[in-house]
């Protein structure tokens, strides 16, 4: 599926809940957050830093905020979809329209406002460049390879990294380590041709 650039193309994609994410995209119409287009979903920003967003699931529609394990909920509307892996995010699922409560709706979505505002953030945890034995000999012994290493940014390098590492065979991170290196001597990402 291709992603939608408009709310209205992703609407017309999930016929299904469509009355629910028109009512919950009018609730947030009506707040000081500024709609866009993200990851090919509705998202509500507040000066371009994601507070909420909007999307269809097949069995429910939903509303996620951004930092949500900062709101009080003090009606237990919100979960942790990916419990574990998702720090700051919770979702607040509705099978039906008639489970929107316009209300207590937009008092959830004041208060991510407000906790916005007041720089109430988790910021993602830095893993640490650890670079494989493989990558590290190759560029011990090519210099103009190591230089232009160097010059990638920290993801770049990490991506690198772990192609190389995620590898199980030896033969299979020796394959990818010549795949990689005219990548890195032309200053390109991994994932670069994909975007």
């Amino acid at each position: 599926m291709k992603m939608a650039k408009t709310p209205e193309e992703y609407f017309k994609s999930v016929p299904e809940h469509l009355d629910i994410l028109k009512k919950l995209r009018s609730i947030l119409l009506s707040t000081e957050l500024e709609e866009k287009m993200k990851w090919g979903i509705p998202t509500y920003c507040l000066k371009n830093k994601n507070v909420a967003g909007i999307g269809a699931f097949k069995s429910y529609a939903g509303l996620w905020f951004f930092n949500g394990a900062f709101l009080k909920d003090g009606k237990n509307k919100l979960i942790n979809a990916q419990e574990g892996k998702t720090k700051g995010m919770r979702q607040w699922r509705f099978e039906s329209l008639n489970e929107v409560d316009e209300k207590l709706v937009k008092a959830y979505i004041e208060e991510a406002i407000q906790n916005q505002k007041d720089g109430k953030e988790i910021k993602p945890e830095k893993k640490p460049l650890v670079i494989p034995d493989e990558l590290k000999e190759a560029l011990a012994s090519n210099s103009q390879l190591s230089e232009a290493f160097g010059a990638l940014s920290l993801s770049c390098k990490r991506e690198y990294a772990e192609h190389i590492a995620e590898a199980k065979r030896e033969e299979t991170k020796q394959k990818r380590l010549n795949k990689i290196i005219p990548m890195i001597l032309d200053k390109m990402g991994l994932n670069d041709k994909y975007k």
